[in-house]
């Protein structure tokens, strides 16, 4: 192995943001001064490849980029080349390997955001920003029932963050200026507009609990569905979720049952639990709303999952784009830990669990769950060729479960009430009840639970769509648009209602400008790994340029081109992000003939 370190140094506070990770260097191989044994023999680090994204994630908060001196350090301490580093930190498009002011104000400019204006916010922003700031165009932030929305990150020890959200040029500029003195953010509950209902199952301490108390949630049934879980035994809880039938709510829809049953049954254990909270698709927040408005629920179900299928380790992985929820969540965390819920021995009943708190750094390709693997394992994060499947090889090598926050959180009124009643509502594929991200041109944006099976129309009436509705963009971007007169359709699997994400869109919002956006969306997060991808995003995206300023035949044969570009992408890319990259602008063009 060649690892090339060069001759750069670190700075004083880039060696400090990695040893307080790693912990001081031990020899003169990591970094330290040279005694008489390092002369005698090498002693590199094992194992520890695993903390490059931690150790990234680590100099960038403390600097606010990453320079050769600190790369280059970090590798020494890991014992990774530095050329394969250098892929990760150029991947992450957090990261900036060039010099930058330690205040980043990201304004994101994407489908939501930019039907509330983005564009004019960034343009009024430069104008008044001063120096020492760097304006970035960010993609979705998760913040779309609050459009248009800022982040501020000021780099340093510590790092500070602040949203502007709904963000005015006054604001995100006064964020940007100084993050300790923007206004607190609106709690959780007022992205649910149904919060305080009876009905609710999944949203029902949302509003209601101190998410910062621990007591508090116990005292409205927390930790009930774990105890039960014990009496259960883990055949029993795999047995109680196969029987009422949930299935994973990022979008693909497998059964969570039958996940558990194929990771618990590998010879190869103990398997490892990863909670997917990274969701970073247009126009999602629904685990950002859960895990900053009942944490310890998260927690809960992540010690339940993870002792049905006999894990000891849980990694709950989500985007370092929430800075709140991240928090909160290491907040539940660490307060279940002290209080015998998480550790060597949780209530007392002789199961070992924990859970390990990892940031992303961006990239939306980095969701999907093999993706996410390479990240934790230090690697890029580019989807892996599959089988073999993460129930039989994933995390590590071994057997892996994976779940986003909306399944998991789902497990405890599962056991609460049991497998009988919980799929008492819904349809045949999609059981139980759902969270619907709804946002766009409504009067009330949020989550909102319903049951599986609602149709279109309930959801948007709930939400109070506007006049003058155009389109309606059901399962986010990978979706695909309907018409106002195709709204009485279920929101189920079999109704494409994907990962839950509903964008509504009046006649105000230029179509075509929302094509192009999408498409330039995907074009940013392929990872270029398999050639349709890396092609067709970009050849998708040229043509949709290129329709804006035609007419007549030329314009056909564009779309003619589309078509072909879309076909290529759906079915020789290797993972979902290409496979349905042409999803959305099919949809425009055959059911809303925006071309036409």
């Amino acid at each position: 192995m060649d690892l090339r370190f060069g001759d750069s140094e670190p700075t004083d506070d880039e060696r400090a943001a990695v040893d307080a990770l790693l912990g001081p260097p031990t020899s003169f191989w990591e970094g330290a001064e040279c005694s008489g044994a390092d002369l005698r023999r090498a002693r590199p680090s094992r194992d520890r490849r695993q903390l490059l994204l931690p150790g990234l994630l680590a100099i960038n908060d403390r600097v606010g980029w990453i320079s050769e001196g600190a790369l280059t350090y970090l590798c020494r301490r890991l014992t990774v080349p530095p050329a394969e580093a250098y892929g990760v930190a150029t991947f992450s498009p957090l990261f900036s390997v060039r010099p930058r002011p330690a205040t980043v104000l990201r304004v994101c400019t994407d489908l939501v955001c930019a039907a509330a204006g983005a564009s004019d916010l960034c343009a009024g922003v430069e104008e008044r920003l001063g120096g020492g700031v760097h304006l970035e165009r960010s993609p979705c932030l998760g913040l779309c029932e609050r459009a248009p929305a800022a982040l501020v990150t000021k780099a340093g020890d510590p790092v500070r963050t602040a949203v502007s959200a709904p963000a005015t040029v006054e604001g995100a500029v006064l964020a940007a200026s100084a993050p300790d003195s923007a206004p607190e953010e609106p709690p959780a509950e007022t992205a649910v507009p149904q919060a305080g209902q009876d009905a609710l199952l999944l949203l029902s301490r949302v509003g209601v609990v101190d998410p910062l108390s621990l007591d508090d949630y116990r005292a409205h049934g927390g930790y009930t569905a774990l105890r039960r879980a014990f009496a259960l035994g883990p055949a029993g809880v795999v047995r109680e979720v196969t029987d009422s039938g949930p299935v994973g709510q990022g979008g693909a829809a497998f059964l969570t049952g039958r996940i558990w049953q194929a990771a618990a049954s590998r010879p190869d254990h103990p398997p490892y639990l990863v909670c997917n909270a990274g969701e970073s698709a247009p126009g999602t927040f629904r685990d950002r709303v859960l895990m900053e408005g009942d944490p310890f629920a998260l927690v809960e179900a992540m010690t339940i999952a993870a002792y049905a299928i006999g894990a000891h380790r849980g990694f709950l992985c989500l985007r370092d784009e929430f800075p709140r929820a991240t928090n909160r969540v290491r907040h539940a965390v660490e307060q279940a830990r002290t209080r015998g819920l998480l550790g060597d021995d949780v209530l007392g009943r002789g199961y070992a669990f924990d859970i390990e708190i990892r940031r992303g750094a961006g990239a939306y390709v980095g969701g999907e769950e093999t993706a996410l693997f390479n990240s934790l394992e230090g690697h890029r994060g580019e989807p892996r060729r599959q089988p073999p499947f993460p129930a039989e090889q994933g995390l590590f090598g071994r057997p892996t479960a994976v779940r986003d926050v909306e399944t998991l959180v789902g497990l405890l009124p599962i056991l609460t009430l049991g497998a009988p009643a919980y799929p008492a509502t819904g349809t045949e594929r999609s059981i139980g009840r759902r969270l619907f991200c709804v946002s766009g041109s409504v009067e009330r944006p949020g989550v909102y639970e319903l049951p599986s099976g609602a149709t279109r129309a309930e959801l948007l009436s709930a939400a109070g769509v506007r006049e003058n509705l155009r389109a309606v963009l059901v399962g986010g971007a990978t979706g695909g648009f309907v018409r106002p007169n195709e709204l009485d359709v279920p929101l189920a699997f079999e109704g494409r209602a994907g990962s839950g994400v509903v964008m509504a869109f009046d006649d105000t919002v230029p179509l075509p400008r929302l094509l192009l956006r999408i498409a330039e969306f995907f074009r940013d997060e392929s990872c270029g790994r398999c050639v349709p991808c890396r092609v067709g995003t970009v050849r998708q995206e040229e043509a949709l340029r290129r329709i804006v300023d035609r007419t007549g035949a030329a314009a056909a044969d564009d779309l003619a081109l589309l078509r072909d570009v879309g076909r290529a992408l759906r079915d020789a890319s290797m993972c979902g992000l290409g496979q349905n990259a042409w999803n959305a602008v099919e949809s425009a063009v055959d059911r809303l003939g925006v071309y036409g």
